[in-house]
């Protein structure tokens, strides 16, 4: 197989960097706006430590996602490389290197709202978990638990379709199987 490698989007990334701040902006804002929120009649929480809350989840969240886009847009790195070893992946921030192609079991497609993105199942997750520590083990073992595998790959930065990625990942498997008859 030809090694073939996928490029980090640095336009994907700028948008999602763009969109990080917005949210950042509004978290603040709601933060320091808690109280205006009160005796309204509008359909909104009214209440201001419930809305300071979201302020501060919303710039953390926010703030976490825009300072790994801006990461990434230093990083060289390729954001998906695919050979005869595996996937190595490094498109997100539970991203953990090589997936071997003798672990992977199967290849499914997951959504959250408008959000493909490939779950990557294999026989040893906990491998795979114990590779990484603190805010990256959370977000993989959160993985883990809605989807049953801790490893997720998203084209949402990189230079391909969602459509694209889903094929050529589909068919790299089946080809990796007919080569080892053991499986």
């Amino acid at each position: 197989m030809n090694k073939v490698e996928i490029q980090l989007s640095k336009t994907k990334l700028l948008l999602g960097i763009g969109g990080s701040i917005l949210f950042v902006v509004l978290g603040i804002w709601l933060f320091t706006h808690s109280y205006d929120f009160q005796n309204t009649t509008s359909r909104l929480p009214q209440n201001p430590t419930f809305i300071k809350t979201i302020g501060i989840l919303g710039v953390l969240f926010f703030g976490g996602t825009g300072t790994f886009g801006i990461r990434k847009m230093f990083d060289d790195k390729a954001g998906l490389i695919i050979d005869d070893t595996g996937i190595t992946n490094n498109t997100n921030a539970s991203s953990i290197g090589l997936i071997k192609w003798s672990d992977i079991t199967k290849i499914r497609t997951g959504q959250v709202g408008s959000t493909k993105f490939l779950l990557i199942y294999t026989k040893k997750p906990n491998y795979y978990l114990n590779k990484v520590k603190g805010f990256r083990r959370k977000l993989m073992e959160g993985n883990n638990r809605m989807y049953g595998t801790p490893l997720s790959i998203t084209s949402n930065t990189l230079k391909c379709k969602f459509s694209d990625l889903e094929k050529l990942l589909n068919e790299k498997l089946i080809e990796q199987r007919e080569k080892m008859p053991n499986r």
